[in-house]
């Protein structure tokens, strides 16, 4: 199926009043850091396997001690976490979360809490937000129904006002109707990297790199989890495994008078998520607002969009700083990544076949889909038939883990380093690029994850610099238990033994073929499979 392109009004229109993915990456939203989306995260619960939890974050590089207001959601705008499970690029649910705030301090105080805190109706706390979050069906927000409410777990604001904070974050926890859980509140921004991509791609020698720059700073956070059977068409998560997940955010026009904001009129997009790092290093500066105020539908009719993944700028940076080879164009691979979902029946934007091919995470995989109607789109795409990895390879499907980026995005998917991979060519190759092997070395979190809901770890207290300080003291200390460590995959890592000894095999021979019938995932492993020739489907296998 050929998908046909047209110049979208938006972009000849120029920016309008919009801001999307990850930290400060567009002009408007880096000005208005409350509806500021900065990651979005979907996986299989590894300690619920019935369910899927969907997390996204907000308000980027909140710095521990940002008192006296510390970090708020935005009074009335909506917090959205989109699915569309039939792959019309179309939101077929709707989380929604509102949140009102409650500040009691008024002339009498500056202060956040003026007494230690135990509990979220403790009379000290005296800055409050409570919630309501809606699910809204085939857009129909007139007909929403409310299916759970709460309180936002408070800013961190220190042990000496908050001596449990973990107990107090717990307490906030909220039964959704229809099954599942829902929290928002403030943690340890869960994404890690090091920043300095931006600075020559690490100081144009590979130099710059091993310093995870969000290291202490903290992001709000909402997560849900809720049974696979309320998010797949029918509620059919065994037919109809595969769903695709962004989040966005939309706010009012404010009208300021001295000392006063008054939202009103109509609501307006204003930032927007699915994949990493998307909007980020993939869209021109130029078009980033405009970016973030279009819906996923409209996204395969922008051609200046549509051309920076079919030859985005990043291989080009490659290649011209660090003399990589860089694979030919149109980038047919990067259009199943982030626009298609990974399937041998993904339709391109060309009519050729798909390069990847193996079916993992299209919603075209989706028995009760209509394949005709689907729509090329960029958003998050999560298989929940493949079950959770006993031991998560931070490479994800690169690292031969199916339940990895970018088959959905787990907390400890180091996905920085799969996405260099992904642009310098891996994805067509089926092998690691050598000279990237070591990627930005940060290779996990500052923080340890959860083992339950919600898995993200407690926001800091210390200041971010003094966290940086720390990290690099036990880094130090690392290297002399451990000298000569690579924070790369190696000869014994799974991905470099995987990938690295299958030579001239694509994505879908070096990791082996997933088969999505009747909802059994099954896998072949070890063939060798090359762009154009057939591929045998295996006799069924549980997953």
């Amino acid at each position: 199926m050929a998908v046909g392109l047209a110049a979208g009004s938006v972009f000849a229109a120029g920016v309008g009043p919009a801001s999307a993915s990850s930290h400060r990456e567009a002009p408007l939203t880096a000005g208005d850091p409350k509806i500021d989306n900065t990651d979005v995260y979907a996986f299989v619960s590894p300690d619920k396997s019935d369910t899927v939890t969907l997390i996204g974050t907000w308000i980027p590089f909140e710095e521990p001690n940002g008192g006296p207001n510390f970090y708020p959601f935005q009074d009335n705008a909506h917090y959205d976490i989109n699915i569309d499970n039939d792959g019309d690029a179309v939101a077929d649910l709707t989380y929604r979360w509102t949140f009102t705030t409650e500040d009691s301090r008024g002339t009498d105080t500056f202060l956040y809490a003026n007494g230690p805190v135990t509990s979220l109706d403790d009379a000290n706390l005296l800055f409050k937000q409570t919630y309501t979050l809606q699910k809204i069906v085939d857009g129909d927000v007139a007909g929403a129904t409310t299916i759970a409410s709460g309180q936002a777990a408070p800013s961190n604001i220190g042990n000496s006002t908050i001596p449990n904070y973990g107990k107090l974050r717990t307490s906030s926890f909220e039964t959704v109707d229809g099954g599942g859980r829902t929290f928002a509140g403030q943690s340890d921004d869960p994404f890690f990297l090091d920043l300095r991509v931006f600075d020559l791609l690490y100081g144009g020698n590979l130099k710059k790199v091993g310093t995870d720059t969000l290291a202490g700073y903290n992001v709000n956070s909402i997560a849900l989890q809720v049974p696979k059977s309320a998010l797949a068409i029918n509620g059919d998560a065994t037919k109809n495994p595969v769903v695709g997940i962004w989040s966005s955010t939309e706010k009012q026009t404010l009208t300021l008078t001295p000392g006063q904001a008054e939202a009103s009129g109509d609501y307006v997009q204003v930032s927007r998520l699915g994949n990493p790092l998307v909007n980020e290093v993939v869209v021109p500066a130029g078009l980033k607002d405009a970016f973030n105020s279009i819906k996923p539908e409209t996204d395969h009719t922008v051609t200046p969009v549509v051309d920076k993944v079919l030859d985005p700028e990043l291989p080009h940076l490659l290649n011209a700083i660090y003399k990589l080879k860089i694979p030919t164009t149109p980038r047919n691979d990067l259009v199943e990544i982030y626009l298609t979902g990974i399937a041998k029946s993904a339709p391109t934007l060309d009519g050729t076949a798909p390069p990847i091919q193996a079916d993992l995470n299209s919603q075209v995989l989706n028995g009760d889909a209509d394949a005709t109607k689907f729509v090329p789109s960029e958003m998050l795409r999560l298989n929940m038939g493949v079950p959770s990895a006993k031991n998560p390879n931070r490479l994800g499907v690169i690292g031969g883990d199916f339940q990895g980026f970018p088959n959905g995005r787990r907390l400890t998917d180091d996905v920085l380093d799969i996405s260099l991979q992904a642009v310098a060519g891996a994805a067509q190759s089926g092998k690691i690029v050598a000279p990237l092997k070591d990627g930005d070395k940060v290779n996990a979190n500052g923080q340890k994850f959860g083992k339950v809901f919600p898995y993200l770890p407690l926001p800091n207290t210390m200041m971010a610099n003094g966290w940086k300080a720390k990290q690099a003291q036990m880094e130090s200390a690392s290297a002399v238990a451990a000298p000569g460590a690579s924070g790369g995959p190696s000869a014994q890592d799974p991905a470099s033994s995987l990938l690295g000894g299958q030579t001239g095999q694509t994505l879908a021979g070096g990791l082996g073929l997933l088969f999505v019938s009747g909802g059994a995932l099954v896998l072949a492993r070890g063939r060798k499979l090359r762009p154009g020739s057939p591929a045998r489907r295996p006799s069924a296998q549980p997953a």
